[in-house]
């Protein structure tokens, strides 16, 4: 459905990430080859078919979000000291924490400058405030995996800051440059939003498995992430096992063997199936959302982007 709007949308693209800088351009190049599933962006301009054509407006709050996107990927292998990044190079390995941190700077000054450009203040108002959210669900994360918080209320405010809420604001701000009432936009953040738990509920789902996914399985356990897989199993396991768990988290979270066991032990204990009801639960809460809307062909379009979204390999 979206064949032409997404190579017009490449073009957008490739046009915003212009410098005059000849080591900038070539970064700038580097990452376009390195470019994901470019998802956000999709839910983006369907989202605003739902209220009529595609307009530049729309394009341009997809190629905002894929800015930003990118320029946190390239901010968040500068904080992990990370030097991979989709199965290739991250910039920081490539040009260094300097570089790198003058990259991420300038793609998300270039993004906001893109949506000034064409007076999209609705656009940059909802994107603006789920920014903050994400800031706030990266620092509320950062505080509790200090203290390895195994509270599931706490891990879904997380998620819900640092995942759901950007993916909302793609949905809401795509709608936001067709519809000119708030109900529909509103409802279309809402959808996002739902969707945005379940996928980020998949993310953790793959660390457990063996698919290629572009970073080592068993990362968010080398990095003492409590996911809902292990946060299930450590609430429900016997003592003994959650303090063995407990002190492999701790303490042996970059030896392979420890780690394997415990993923072997997330899967025996309930972890694993827990998780993917939870995931599949948040799907049928977003489709319910996306049913309000009358049957048409972005919306089943929309609803096989859900579909993918919690069925996905990587």
């Amino acid at each position: 459905m979206l064949g032409e709007e997404l190579k017009q949308f490449e073009r957008y693209f490739s046009e915003a990430l212009i410098s005059d800088t000849p080591l900038m351009t070539k970064i700038l190049a580097y990452l376009v080859k390195q470019k994901g599933k470019q998802m956000r962006s999709m839910f983006v301009l369907l989202c605003a078919r739902m209220g009529g054509e595609i307009n530049e407006s729309a394009y341009r709050a997809a190629v905002f979000v894929e800015m930003l996107h990118t320029s946190s990927l390239v901010h968040d292998d500068l904080i992990d000291n990370s030097s991979e990044r989709r199965g290739a190079y991250s910039v920081k390995a490539l040009w260094k924490n300097r570089a790198a941190t003058w990259t991420g700077d300038f793609l998300f000054t270039k993004s906001v400058l893109l949506l000034l450009s064409g007076e999209d203040h609705r656009v940059l108002k909802i994107f603006a405030g789920a920014i903050g959210k994400v800031i706030e669900g990266e620092l509320l994360q950062m505080e509790k995996l200090s203290r390895l918080n195994l509270d599931e209320t706490i891990y879904f405010t997380i998620i819900k800051g640092k995942t759901a809420t950007l993916l909302a604001a793609c949905c809401a701000a795509g709608a936001a440059t067709t519809f000119k009432e708030n109900s529909p936009v509103e409802l279309l953040y809402a959808f996002g939003e739902k969707l945005g738990i379940a996928f980020q509920i998949k993310d953790d789902l793959l660390d457990f498995g063996n698919a290629d996914i572009g970073k080592p399985v068993g990362n968010d356990i080398k990095e003492k992430k409590v996911t809902l897989p292990l946060l299930y199993t450590l609430n429900n396991c016997n003592p003994l096992l959650r303090k063995k768990l407990l002190k492999i988290i701790k303490h042996k979270n970059t030896d392979k063997k420890s780690v394997a066991f415990l993923i072997e032990e997330v899967k025996k204990n309930g972890g694993i199936d827990y998780a993917e009801k939870k995931m599949l639960l948040f799907r049928d809460e977003a489709l319910q959302l996306l049913y309000e809307f009358p049957p048409s062909d972005t919306r089943s379009a929309l609803e096989e982007l859900v579909q993918y979204s919690v069925g996905r390999a990587y």
